[in-house]
């Protein structure tokens, strides 16, 4: 059977009974007892402070105007696309340009389109910009079925473009979307002028797992390397759970927006740069809760989940080699990044930052976007 590639133009109108349930069920919180001595809201060295998360379920059920926020992202163009049964979102903003570069923005976990708000229309001068949203993220959702991990999202990915019109055209991802995006270059290197990735220093805790220990490592070098491993170790709660067991998870945050909220904001706290001391510090709040709003309407705390499951039983690898051109921005700068992605100088453009994290387009948007143009101007 022929697939429908038709392209449906979309727009986000979250039905008012979802809102109102939202609300309802914020209001009626069934609060931990507080332990006596954790009454510190900055104090995530045990997971999200409960003073601090009452304070945001608050502002989300009684301060936040998820209107004005819908409204926001409605002034982006947006389509939908059916690709091998799965429907897919994508968020679709031409330049006036006629001689802009297509460029694919890649998102990951707990990221979603949402994230690249505010980069947007700081390079639609110079792209037409193109963000698919995951299988099983947003309104990338529900899934059809099981199976939907690296390799056939990235051919998903490279079909979408082909139906937009673009023969050829630049990647950048973060995160899951780093693999997406390296893989569209290693499959495709006829398409993908090159490849763009936002990483910080939290990569070395990779290190020894899903990347190798370089060569002539010195001793401080590997206890720097083991200090950061021993920050990753206590991060690895929800990866082994969303990896092994995404089923179970993923009930609790269908049924609990505080549950869904406290899975999410944490790591705008330990994923961002450690000059704030709390999430929204790092990043705005209501762009913050409106990323997190995505994921309670479209119950996809669960389906999203359900990459990470798909991708460690896969058998496949994050990286691969490709033969394109390759940026690299470093966020939050570690001086062993680039000797354990890049031992061999192959990078065609590497950048460091103090500033930022793992969401580099909320945190710190104008410093990638003059990164992106640098990058894709130099290989133009």
């Amino acid at each position: 059977m022929t697939e429908n590639t038709t392209l449906t133009p979309f727009r986000i109108d979250i039905p008012q009974a979802d809102l109102d349930d939202l609300r309802t069920r914020l209001a009626q919180t069934r609060w931990p007892h507080p332990v006596p001595g954790r009454d510190d809201r900055t104090d995530f060295s045990r997971g999200i402070p409960l003073a601090y998360l009452q304070e945001l379920a608050e502002y989300w059920r009684d301060g936040f105007d998820w209107r004005a926020q819908e409204a926001a992202l409605n002034q982006q163009d947006q389509l939908t696309t059916v690709v091998d049964g799965q429907t897919f979102h994508v968020v679709h903003v031409r330049s006036a340009n006629p001689d802009a570069t297509p460029l694919v923005l890649h998102h990951g976990w707990p990221g979603s389109f949402v994230e690249y708000q505010r980069l947007v229309p700081l390079l639609t001068d110079d792209f037409h910009v193109v963000i698919p949203s995951l299988p099983g993220f947003g309104f990338s959702t529900p899934l059809s079925g099981t199976g939907w991990e690296l390799a056939r999202t990235t051919e998903a990915y490279a079909e979408i473009m082909t139906r937009l019109g673009y023969g050829r055209f630049g990647t950048h991802g973060t995160d899951i979307g780093s693999g997406i995006a390296g893989r569209l270059a290693a499959l495709h290197p006829e398409r993908v002028i090159g490849t763009h990735t936002g990483v910080e220093r939290r990569l070395l805790g990779m290190v020894g797992d899903k990347f190798p220990y370089p060569e002539g490592l010195t001793d401080d070098e590997r206890a720097q390397i083991a200090e950061v491993h021993a920050e990753s170790a206590a991060e690895r709660g929800y990866y082994e759970m969303q990896n092994h067991r995404p089923d179970t998870i993923g009930a609790a945050l269908t049924d609990s927006p505080v549950g869904q909220l406290a899975w999410i904001a944490e790591k705008f706290k330990t994923w961002t740069s450690g000059a704030f001391r709390t999430p929204d510090g790092a990043v705005d709040r209501d762009q913050l809760l409106t990323n997190i709003s995505l994921y309670w309407f479209t119950r996809s705390g669960a389906s999203s989940a359900q990459f990470y499951y798909e991708s460690e039983h896969s058998g496949l690898e994050w990286a691969m080699a490709a033969e394109v051109p390759s940026g690299w921005a470093v966020f939050d700068s570690h001086p062993l990044v680039r000797r354990v992605m890049d031992p061999w100088g192959a990078a065609s453009h590497w950048s460091e930052f103090t500033e930022g994290g793992h969401f580099p387009a909320m945190e710190e948007p104008k410093l990638l976007a003059d990164d992106l143009r640098t990058f894709f101007r130099r290989i133009s």
